[in-house]
């Protein structure tokens, strides 16, 4: 294998493609959602902002509409937009819309297993054991609950030994947050120390920014030059490292493991495989463990860390707003800790978390559907098999739901008289078939930790730093997080 065979390959591969897209894009119909005329080989891609893609399609949404279709590569590609619209896809036509297409990455890294980027009965078995499983161990529960509130207590014993001088809290949270899911994947906690979990954190904060990497998307649209981009390897040596990790302890899992006394959803799913195991073609093998784990920990770990780093930002960057939620804090829950039935007594602190949601819009794109069938969407005629990009930035700063879109403003969620107002347009975690299997863990966490802090701690921005000085503007990674910033932690009186 020489260049030249690879330049005969590539060229060989590129007049496929000139002869695919010419072919799809004359055969759609006049009824195809509408869009950029494409180039030949690249389709669009040209018009992109590779390492900010949601943009692009924001600005192709105004000029072409709530329905739209751009081309990568060879592949045709369907953007639905606003609120209204993806309400109608992921909710209103739910079965529709909830295949998952083959991304070449994640095909790559999961080979269709686990959950998150599982296909056709595989994902809706592995869907109903995740629900279940994290409802066993504790999703919604008191028992969940307490292990956040004792989580709390090590994070804020961490935080007070910077004796408020400036720090990064990211790891930290990041080490907090994901404590709660592993006691529910692995039924144990890890000090924030301990070097395999430090690893651990490390690998999957690390793949998190690689899958963001511009190259990675070129890889997406072209994966036939793999060979050449050679995108998919840092992620793949993660991958395995990982997988080596829970290979370990699911062995270790085994040998003690009592179906009466399932300890984690390692345990649940090892007593599934031994009931399966005279059943041909089953579901519960080690590969689908392998995956469902590592999607559980990153899901689990990154979306409500992320989230919680971007809520203490905001609260430097507005300390008014810092202020009156403890000031609710304190009329409401005192020096007592903060339980999930104290939300309901809370509407600002609630409007308050459910705002940073909105704004850190931290999932701007939803990850990509398929259609399941052929569908007609605003007029449109859409074929079964087709890529589907939900656009959740344009429905949680939709103009037509959101008084102020583009500001931090936790009135969006309260009413005249100050009473908490649930939004329908309030998507964070998506919608329909595909949403988070654990928005409610997330929705707990986000509280309870959230008011812990402000309850115990004052935050403000490193001397010499005003708040006008914090730049709101996020850095590069699969999900929107924010650049990194220091801050100060001083103990309320």
């Amino acid at each position: 294998w020489n260049i030249s065979t690879s330049i005969v390959l590539v060229l060989i591969l590129a007049f496929l493609s000139i002869l695919k897209t010419a072919g799809f894009w004359n055969n759609q119909g006049q009824n195809f959602p509408p869009g950029p005329r494409p180039l030949p080989i690249i389709g669009n891609l040209l018009l992109f902002d590779l390492k900010r893609p949601y943009r692009t399609y924001l600005q192709l949404s105004k000029k072409y509409g709530p329905v739209f279709s751009v081309q990568m590569g060879h592949r045709k590609v369907v953007v639905i937009s606003g609120y209204e619209t993806v309400k109608e896809a992921l909710v209103n036509q739910a079965d529709a819309f909830a295949e998952r297409p083959k991304i070449p990455i994640f095909e790559d890294l999961t080979k269709g297993n686990g959950v998150v980027f599982a296909h056709g009965e595989n994902w809706k078995v592995m869907r109903r054991f995740t629900l279940t499983a994290l409802r066993d161990f504790g999703m919604g529960k008191k028992a969940i609950e307490d292990r956040i509130v004792e989580e709390y207590g090590h994070l804020a014993d961490t935080i007070a030994s910077q004796e408020g001088k400036p720090f990064d809290a990211s790891k930290i949270i990041n080490a907090a947050v994901a404590n709660i899911i592993v006691s529910m994947l692995l039924g144990k906690r890890f000090d924030y120390k301990d070097s395999r979990f430090v690893r651990l954190l490390h690998l999957t904060n690390e793949s998190m920014r690689l899958a963001g990497k511009p190259l990675v998307t070129m890889y997406n649209i072209f994966p036939y030059l793999g060979f050449l981009l050679r995108a998919n390897r840092p992620l793949l040596r993660n991958r395995d490292e990982i997988h080596a990790y829970v290979r370990v302890t699911f062995v270790e899992h085994l040998k003690n493991l009592d179906k009466n006394d399932q300890r984690s959803l390692i345990d649940a799913f090892l007593v599934k495989q031994q009931e399966e195991k005279s059943t041909a073609n089953g579901y519960f093998h080690n590969s689908n463990l392998l995956s469902l784990v590592s999607n559980l920990f990153t899901a689990g770990v990154e979306t409500i860390s992320t989230t919680l780093n971007w809520g203490f930002l905001l609260m430097l960057k507005y300390p008014e707003i810092q202020k009156k939620v403890q000031e609710e804090i304190e009329r409401v829950i005192g020096s007592n800790p903060p339980r999930i039935e104290h939300r309901a007594q809370m509407p600002y602190t609630d409007a308050v978390i459910h705002e940073i949601q909105r704004f850190a819009n931290i999932l701007p794109l939803d990850l990509p559907h398929e259609t399941a069938a052929d569908v007609t969407l605003k007029g449109y005629f859409i074929p079964k098999g087709t890529y589907i990009i939900p656009l959740l930035t344009s429905v949680l700063k939709d103009q037509s739901q959101w008084e102020k879109p583009d500001m931090f403003y936790p009135e969006h969620f309260l009413d005249a008289n100050g009473k908490f107002v649930k939004k329908d347009a309030f998507m964070p975690f998506s919608a329909g078939r595909r949403i988070c299997a654990g928005e409610t863990l997330a929705k707990m966490e986000l509280f309870l930790f959230f008011t812990s802090l402000l309850q115990r701690f004052n935050f403000h921005p490193p001397p010499g730093v005003s708040n006008s000085d914090l730049d709101l503007s996020p850095a590069i990674s699969f999900n929107v997080i924010p650049k990194p910033y220091k801050m100060c932690a001083v103990a309320r009186s």
